[in-house]
């Protein structure tokens, strides 16, 4: 009577462990699939399942499903980016191409003004499509950046080669201190986040120029554009990164109020950061920082 008592506990213990190793296997699989994106409903038998694998399946599923809705809502955001991109280039094309045509024809001082103020303002609505197209596919995650380890010499030179010739006409130094630094960035996109810093010194600079130069950290390359422009209030420097942004003071400036935004999001999509010391009258520093 005892041995077959023991006998029988032994027995539901070792149905208990089969039982258990089963729905152990059944979880695995399942995060498994849920892992390597080959979950799908149809791979599991509702009545095969105990209670805990089946909040478990329904659990996946729902992520699954999220996951699917998340996929197509970017797909659309994706092609939705690419129409407006498409579709906006042709008219401005030709609006700027009509503006260079009229301005070669024989106009009143008025007509000649009216006509150049197309094409500035033609020519702003160019930059805003196109820096929104590069920030929507940054948010969503559409456009990729590929940081390598690289040296930044190169990079820097061509950035600064491509602005130096607006710096001298408007009767600015723009200089580049010789660095043999590396780091991890995307070359191209770091590049345009440094060409916008650039463009905005060059931009609120009235004597004096720019100074580009390199200071190695432990974990990071720092990169300032340090220039002696009119500085920016203290309460305002929190701001200016926000999209945008525009202070009183340069309202008369060219600009959208985006090129700052978008140079920290490019920024901080390859695990890097932005930052600014400024005062008002002794110019400004802009502080890129690179992981090493």
């Amino acid at each position: 009577m005892g041995l077959g008592c023991l006998g029988l506990a032994l027995a539901l213990v070792l149905w208990n462990r089969v039982k258990t190793r089963k729905t152990m296997d059944t979880l695995d699989k399942m995060l498994e699939q849920a892992k390597n994106g080959t979950f799908r409903e149809e791979n599991f038998d509702e009545t095969r399942l105990s209670a805990l694998e089946m909040r478990f399946f329904q659990y996946l599923t729902a992520g699954v499903t999220s996951a699917e809705n998340v996929r197509q809502e970017k797909d659309k955001i994706k092609s939705l980016i690419g129409d407006i991109s498409h579709q906006t280039k042709t008219p401005i094309a030709n609006l700027l191409l009509y503006s260079e045509l009229l301005q070669e024809e024989a106009l009143s001082d008025g007509a000649r003004k009216s006509v150049r103020a197309i094409r500035e303002q033609t020519e702003k609505l160019r930059f805003l499509i196109d820096a929104l197209v590069k920030l929507s596919r940054l948010e969503n995650g559409i456009l990729a950046l590929s940081p390598e380890k690289q040296p930044v010499g190169p990079m820097l030179e061509a950035v600064v080669g491509a602005y130096r010739k607006r710096a001298e006409e408007k009767g600015l130094y723009l200089r580049l201190e010789p660095t043999e630094e590396w780091a991890v960035f995307d070359g191209k996109w770091t590049a345009e986040a440094l060409g916008n810093l650039l463009d905005n010194a060059i931009k609120y600079t009235r004597e004096g120029g720019i100074t580009v130069e390199v200071r190695p950290y432990e974990l990071f390359l720092r990169v300032d554009i340090v220039d002696t422009g009119m500085g920016i209030p203290e309460e305002e420097q929190g701001r200016i990164f926000t999209r945008f942004y525009r202070s009183e003071a340069v309202k008369d400036q060219e600009g959208v109020g985006i090129g700052l935004y978008l140079t920290r999001e490019i920024l901080s999509k390859q695990g890097g950061y932005l930052k600014v010391s400024s005062e008002v009258g002794k110019g400004s520093t802009f502080s890129v920082f690179l992981p090493r």
